[in-house]
């Protein structure tokens, strides 16, 4: 049963591994729109069985690249979801009903997100907690124009909350884990660097023992056992490499 008033927006980049399961799972809304930026797998023939409103385009940034699928879309609701990441039929049926009642003191809705991290679930830490606002009324949020870690800006903070979980793929083998914390790393800092943000070799250390602390005792990832230790250590990596790359951008030769 289609829904005449959500459009869904994914943007791509060689992820035939992973989209169908996406694309099969937001079949209930009446418009799909995919930007692809570039993919050499089969990712947009992938794309083009579920949808005619496939496009090419260059890579700008997650916030830009989002937003200008966003454009693109002409439901009054839209959904973002990511290529590696799924709604049930639970959350499928709840997105239903939430854009049915059309409440007018909401114009989006936070989602619980279900990770899977190397195979394993989490259920605590930063992880486990994650909620992403991702469902919203069309006009009503844009994303910000971050080229990593954007984020939603909903009119005038009018944010509801979903029940059901997105589940999320992430990291699938620590090699694409080491990648993408590479990339993400380096392009944090150099936008700190940009907004005037400074660094020491200091707050690199107690960054990454605080982030570590937080992951694993505070926000209990270690009721997850091996693998909120190995999340816990890697948000602490992130941590650390985010600013010894801020400080390497300020003292080249420390």
């Amino acid at each position: 049963m289609a829904t005449p008033d959500l459009s869904v927006i994914i943007i791509t980049k060689n992820e035939a591994p992973r989209i169908r399961r996406c694309l099969e799972s937001v079949r209930f809304a009446s418009e799909i729109i995919v930007l692809d930026s570039g993919s050499t797998d089969n990712t947009v023939a992938i794309c083009q069985e579920y949808t005619d409103k496939v496009y090419t385009t260059d890579w700008p940034g997650f916030g830009l690249q989002k937003n200008r699928a966003l454009e693109k879309a002409q439901g009054q609701w839209v959904l973002a979801i990511d290529a590696d990441e799924w709604a049930d039929e639970a959350l499928c049926t709840e997105i239903m009903a939430a854009i049915s009642a059309n409440d007018s003191s909401v114009n989006a809705f936070a989602i619980p997100r279900r990770t899977k991290y190397l195979g394993y679930w989490v259920y605590h830490g930063d992880v486990g907690r994650d909620k992403v606002i991702r469902l919203f009324r069309r006009g009503q949020a844009r994303f910000s124009e971050k080229v990593v870690h954007e984020n939603l800006v909903v009119d005038d903070n009018r944010v509801g909350q979903l029940k059901h979980h997105l589940y999320h793929d992430s990291y699938r083998t620590i090699e694409e884990l080491q990648e993408r914390m590479n990339t993400y790393t380096t392009l944090s800092a150099q936008i700190r660097y940009q907004n005037g943000k400074r660094s020491s070799l200091t707050k690199a250390v107690t960054h990454a023992i605080w982030a570590f602390v937080k992951a694993y005792f505070v926000r209990g990832g270690f009721l997850d056992g091996r693998i909120g230790f190995i999340v816990a250590v890697s948000s602490a990596e992130s941590s650390y490499y985010r600013y010894l790359k801020l400080l390497w951008l300020e003292q080249p030769k420390i």
